[in-house]
């Protein structure tokens, strides 16, 4: 028991050490207005490009460095308040960076594939934090606490985006860099999903079935 919850603070410190840094590395140069500065390649035929990358980036880069605490027990149950308070600032930023997102989807220059997945990416990162504000109103805890990890999850997919992106820089430089780049949106989309459903179920599902089986055998037994 112990291990594993060595091990769980362990990933969790790396996801949330990965977070925070990716948000404040990313985030400063949308705060220049110089849009030279742009990390990602903009469109010449838009002016506001920059400016609706900069109001994706800024809620966006918030809410990926907020989200490692709202699945910390401890604070959730010490601080109910605060876990509230963060969880509102977190899902009003989702909604601000989604919108700014499927603009950015539009106007992209990286390709249909790219902004196919953007798409995706955009309905499912609205569609979980909807399902989460909704289950939460209602009272349904666990519920709510699945889908905010599939909504993280999505969030998430903007730091494993780059760590795929520059590993396929070096392994497979010959490619190039759309090629890199849209097979880098697609697995960081497709492949945290993946995670989050292992985890969904190996922490959160299998502990609650393996519960109800004990609480049954008595009576399975007993009707024998």
């Amino acid at each position: 028991m112990r291990n594993r919850s060595r091990r769980w603070w362990v990933l969790w410190g790396l996801m949330a050490l990965s977070a925070v840094g990716f948000a404040v590395g990313s985030v400063p140069p949308y705060l220049t207005g110089n849009a030279e500065s742009a990390p990602l390649p903009l469109n010449p035929d838009v002016a506001l490009h920059y400016l609706s990358l900069a109001v994706h980036a800024l809620p966006g880069g918030l809410a990926l460095a907020l989200g490692p605490l709202q699945f910390v027990t401890r604070l959730r149950i010490s601080r109910p308040k605060l876990h509230r308070v963060i969880g509102r600032v977190y899902m009003i930023s989702i909604v601000v960076a989604s919108i700014a997102a499927a603009v950015n989807a539009a106007i992209t220059i990286s390709g249909f594939a790219v902004q196919v997945a953007f798409y995706i990416l955009v309905a499912a990162w609205l569609y979980t934090v909807a399902m989460a504000y909704r289950c939460i109103l209602r009272g349904e805890v666990q519920l709510h606490r699945i889908w905010m990890i599939r909504n993280y999850t999505l969030t998430f997919a903007a730091v494993t985006l780059r760590v795929y992106f520059l590993l396929g820089l070096q392994v497979a430089p010959s490619l190039g860099f759309e090629a890199i780049y849209t097979a880098s949106v697609w697995a960081s989309i497709l492949g945290n999903v993946l995670v989050a459903e292992y985890f969904i179920v190996q922490r959160l599902l299998a502990p609650l079935a393996r519960r109800e089986q004990r609480r049954e055998a008595p009576t399975f037994a007993a009707t024998r």
